[in-house]
């Protein structure tokens, strides 16, 4: 174990939980980990009978933490981000054993994360690395409907950091209503895209300009939706949409739902997808290859999501 380890400390620069980049520079990733449930059934959510032991899924220990060492191993092919946005999270749980049960234990993120009235029992989250940020702040920001009630969904979490060049900068964790039921589902993201929308507002109204909001927004950047976000917000998304990259596939073409969109006074570089070779598989039905996800239908695969994760570099 500990020549694994100095190993990927060589391949990455990592050394005593030491960032490999300079301070001015922070890395962010997005992921949506798809069903990153525990194996217990403890709980009145939708789907923890079904993602538990006894469950249709069979989802047992062993699987959970087989799924917990390939996102470790993730985040250091993708060299330690400073800052990595989780979406499809059951629980705190789930995050404690990722950073204590696998070699991410020998770095030194910490948790952000809050429990949303999201039915199915999934939430937003957040990790950083406690030695490049000092957490200020956070919160759960509810959506609302017209009528002003809370909408059953993943809340939007806010959370405001000191940076290393001892400035604020905020991070706007997202996971935005899905495209189920149809057309009908429509105005439940025109809802989130409004609330993102005045946080960031209030963020900057407040003194805080360093903004970036990421996600999975279940749209692409062709949605006109998203001009209401500008001029507060910019979608870092759209070269790489128009030259046809995908984040998930769906029936044989690429489609990007994973985004970050950032305030005109942070300097950032382009959004990149990462294609993660051992979390990548063959595409048997269509050409080229394809995320392997936890599960095919009932059939266990062993991979982690039906999604890329998506980076960005800040200049501070």
């Amino acid at each position: 174990m500990k020549t694994v380890i100095v190993i990927l400390a060589a391949l990455f620069g990592i050394t005593s939980g030491r960032p490999a980049l300079p301070t001015d520079s922070l890395r962010v990733m997005f992921w949506n980990v798809e069903n990153f449930f525990d194996w217990r059934n403890d709980s009145t959510s939708v789907s923890d009978a079904e993602f538990s032991s006894l469950g249709a899924r069979r989802w047992t220990r062993k699987r959970f933490y087989t799924k917990c060492n390939a996102i470790a191993k993730a985040v250091f092919w993708a060299e330690a981000p400073d800052v990595i946005g989780l979406a499809e999270v059951e629980n705190a749980f789930v995050l404690r054993r990722l950073l204590n049960a696998t070699l991410l234990r020998k770095l030194d993120y910490r948790i952000v994360h809050f429990d949303s009235p999201d039915p199915r029992g999934i939430d937003v989250a957040l990790l950083y690395r406690s030695r490049r940020l000092v957490l200020a702040d956070a919160a759960p920001c509810h959506l609302f409907a017209e009528d002003s009630s809370v909408i059953s969904t993943r809340d939007i979490m806010l959370a405001r950091f000191i940076a290393p060049d001892g400035g604020d900068i905020a991070f706007l964790v997202n996971h935005h209503p899905s495209k189920y039921g149809g057309a009908a589902s429509g105005p439940r993201r025109q809802r989130a895209v409004l609330r993102l929308k005045q946080l960031a507002d209030s963020l900057q109204s407040i003194g805080v300009t360093r903004i970036l909001a990421m996600g999975d927004m279940n749209d692409t950047p062709a949605n006109p939706v998203y001009r209401q976000l500008e001029p507060t917000l910019r979608n870092l998304a759209g070269p790489l949409y128009r030259q046809g990259e995908g984040t998930i596939k769906y029936d044989g073409a690429w489609e990007l739902i994973d985004m970050f969109f950032a305030s005109t006074t942070v300097h950032v570089g382009p959004m990149h997808i990462l294609t993660i070779p051992f979390l990548t598989t063959r595409d048997a039905t269509h050409a080229g290859t394809k995320p392997l996800r936890t599960y095919s239908g009932p059939r266990y695969l062993g991979g982690v999501s039906d999604h890329r994760p998506i980076l960005v570099t800040l200049k501070l």
